[in-house]
């Protein structure tokens, strides 16, 4: 199976590994600020309660551990398996499920595509957010998904759109001038264009059924979700 990543975008990570956990490091600062926003809007679409759940591209864990804390509250269980290639990142997410004892979390060294071939159709949520945009496949990453999801079960992605607006706003304003992420987290040409990532994922049967912007005001210095997906958008879509 050819490997579906970029060992330049997994160094990125790598490097700052040890910042995973410190919500005021400039590397995932905006990551825990953001996590419960859009936590908030998967819940609002389905429950995560009781549900089994799959976090692709989970890095340290951050989505990972605040949804198992949600898939864990029912009496029927629930988990979330979170997956990366960047093994540093994996020990990260592994280290602090133990210290913070984390209910029906686990990680795996595997990617996307391995594990849709060892266990198709097993999960009821699937998430991939802030990944699509760093890999050389990200089409191959939406089948993926759509082959780990049960009938009728739904997936969720975040990425950033690509026009002189986002180049503007997600690389110049956030990399350059507000310093909100570290320079060079990001490309312009792997942004993916919602058009696209919609096109991909009826090919493989998710259909979408919902999106929302993120938005950041730098006089409030705060984010929220709107309706402008021009930028950084969501998209929740739902297996046929």
């Amino acid at each position: 199976m050819k490997q579906n990543f970029d060992a330049a975008e997994l160094a990125k990570f790598t490097d700052v590994a040890h910042d995973w956990w410190d919500a005021g490091s400039p590397s995932f600062g905006a990551l825990h600020t953001i996590n419960p926003l859009r936590l908030s809007w998967i819940e609002s679409i389905t429950p995560l309660s009781g549900k089994r759940i799959l976090d692709v591209g989970c890095g340290g864990g951050i989505l990972s551990d605040s949804m198992a804390r949600k898939a864990a509250t029912n009496t029927a269980g629930g988990s979330v398996l979170g997956i990366d290639l960047g093994r540093e990142s994996l020990q990260i997410a592994q280290l602090h499920a133990l210290e913070a004892n984390t209910p029906s979390v686990s990680y795996r060294d595997i990617s996307a595509e391995a594990l849709a071939i060892e266990s198709p159709a097993s999960f009821d949520v699937v998430t991939c957010m802030e990944m699509l945009e760093h890999v050389p496949d990200p089409a191959a990453i939406v089948r993926a998904a759509a082959a780990l999801v049960k009938p009728n079960g739904w997936v969720f992605f975040s990425t950033i759109n690509r026009n002189l607006q986002s180049f503007a706003s997600a690389i110049v304003g956030a990399e350059y001038v507000l310093g909100l992420i570290p320079r060079g987290t990001h490309e312009y040409a792997k942004f993916i264009q919602p058009a696209e990532l919609m096109r991909w994922a009826r090919n493989v049967g998710l259909m979408p059924q919902g999106t929302r912007g993120l938005g950041y005001n730098p006089i409030t210095q705060r984010y929220a979700l709107n309706s402008d997906t021009s930028v950084n958008y969501m998209i929740a879509m739902q297996k046929c």
